[in-house]
């Protein structure tokens, strides 16, 4: 039930909990199934590993998208922000609801499906060059604003909006996670990394998903805004 549903609640609340609800779930599939291919030692798969997030996000744009845009990702959130999406005076709200949903996300995942693989925390390869790690971080995340910003300037894609976001989270995870990890989402690499305590790449995951989704930002508010 979408959260627009529910009555009694501000325009703001419903936001917070559409948010809140829907990293909660991202998360739960995003950091879970690799916590379940690790204690399964391997036996899903990257494929799985790519579609469960994908799906998720995919489930939630449809159930929120309407109520709060469906950020359920501070990048995105700060890319709706250059774009002028939204105002800064919500920029709280968002993160608020993004962090403590993906927080919860994390300690279900611990205590319910299992404590592998630090709770599904992104970890990149760095046999890869540092600059290359970063520059694919940056490259997942943008890839996943411009689609974002193709299905807002679209006016919901013909209704593949949910497909087409989710579509590019997995082939981002399938394609590029083996060099940085692929997070494109600073909540769901928080999470885990706070509540396992394996804090080392968290550094990463927030510096260069924010530049991605900033530079594709920027990108759209100079050439194609005022197109809407």
């Amino acid at each position: 039930m979408q959260v627009s549903r529910l009555n009694g609640l501000s325009s703001n609340q419903k936001k917070f909990f559409a948010e809140l609800i829907g990293t909660f779930v991202v998360v739960v599939f995003a950091t879970g199934s690799v916590v379940l291919d690790a204690k399964y030692v391997g036996a899903f798969g990257l494929w799985f590993v790519a579609l469960a997030p994908a799906v998720a996000v995919a489930l939630m744009v449809y159930a929120f998208g309407k109520v709060s845009m469906a950020h359920f990702n501070p990048a995105v959130t700060i890319g709706y922000l250059v774009t002028k999406h939204m105002p800064k005076n919500l920029l709280p709200v968002y993160f608020a609801a993004e962090i403590i949903g993906a927080l919860l996300a994390s300690i279900f995942v611990k205590y319910v499906i299992g404590t592998e693989a630090n709770l599904g925390a992104n970890a990149p390869d760095y046999r890869f060059p540092l600059p290359l790690i970063f520059g694919v971080e940056v490259l997942t995340t943008a890839l996943l604003m411009a689609v974002i910003l193709v299905v807002v300037h679209t006016k919901g894609l013909r209704g593949f909006s949910g497909i087409a976001i989710g579509g590019i989270i997995g082939l981002d995870i399938f394609f590029l996670s083996f060099i940085s990890g692929a997070s494109m989402n600073p909540a769901r690499s928080l999470a885990p990394a706070l509540v396992s305590g394996y804090l080392n790449d968290l550094w990463l995951y927030w510096t260069a998903t924010f530049v991605g989704s900033g530079i594709v930002g920027f990108i759209y508010r100079k050439k194609f805004a005022k197109l809407v």
